[in-house]
Order: structure tokens, then C-alpha cells, then sequence
């Protein structure tokens, strides 16, 4: 019998090229990105109301467009009783389309984009 000569190949692993960030809103959406990879983004009033109540929660991102004090009141007072940081971001179709609250098409533009009025990263 022969002997087959065993070659072993070194595969490169694909490099990820980080995006410039240079405002507030391209900091949230590579920090959205991330989390949503491993599974450590929380959408909703209360899957996030649970995650800071249990202290997981370590950046909260609320709506300034959600249009109930309320809502707003409970989240802003749960984040501040926890000290976990609360950071305002304009518009809530926008951190529902960081959030991963959308369809993608084909070319990979969102499509069927809904809003988040809160969301929160976990560990």
C-alpha cells in the first residue's frame, strides 16, 4: 500500500474591516451590530424592563420620539435606580433598524423598517 503525504493547509481567517466611527449614531449602530451577533440585544419595553431590574443590562438606548411620558418616565427611572447609562437617540425607526427590527431585500437595503422606542445591551 501507499502512503498518501498528509499536507496541511493554513486558511487565513477573513479579516473585518471596522467602520469610522465619527458621531454618536455610528457608535450605537457598530455597538447594535455587535450584540445582535451574540445574541445580546434586547428589544421592547419589557424584555428590557426585566433585563435592568436584574441588573444584565449594561447601556440602555430610549427614543426621543416615543410619544408616552410614561414609558419614558419608567424607563429613564429604572435605568438611573440601576445607574445603568441611558443614552437618547432621535428617532426610533432608526434604532429599530439598528436594533434589527427590519427586512432586508436583496441588495441588502432595509426594507419594512419598525420601531423601537427602547432598547437595551446585554453581556
Amino acid at each position: 500500500m501507499a502512503e498518501i503525504d498528509e499536507v496541511e493547509v493554513e486558511v487565513a481567517a477573513p479579516v473585518e474591516v471596522e467602520e469610522e466611527v465619527t458621531d454618536l449614531s455610528g457608535a450605537i449602530r457598530g455597538v447594535l451590530k455587535r450584540a445582535l451577533v451574540v445574541d445580546g440585544c434586547i428589544r421592547g419595553l419589557h424584555e428590557v424592563a426585566k433585563a435592568i431590574d436584574a441588573g444584565k443590562a449594561q447601556v440602555v438606548f430610549l427614543a426621543e420620539s416615543c410619544n408616552e411620558p410614561s414609558y419614558k418616565k419608567l424607563v429613564q427611572g429604572l435605568a438611573l435606580e440601576k445607574t445603568v447609562p441611558l443614552v437618547d437617540v432621535a428617532d426610533n425607526k432608526e434604532l429599530g433598524q439598528w436594533a434589527g427590527l427590519c427586512k432586508l431585500d436583496k441588495d441588502g437595503e432595509p426594507r419594512k423598517v419598525r420601531g423601537a422606542s427602547c432598547v437595551c445591551v446585554t453581556d
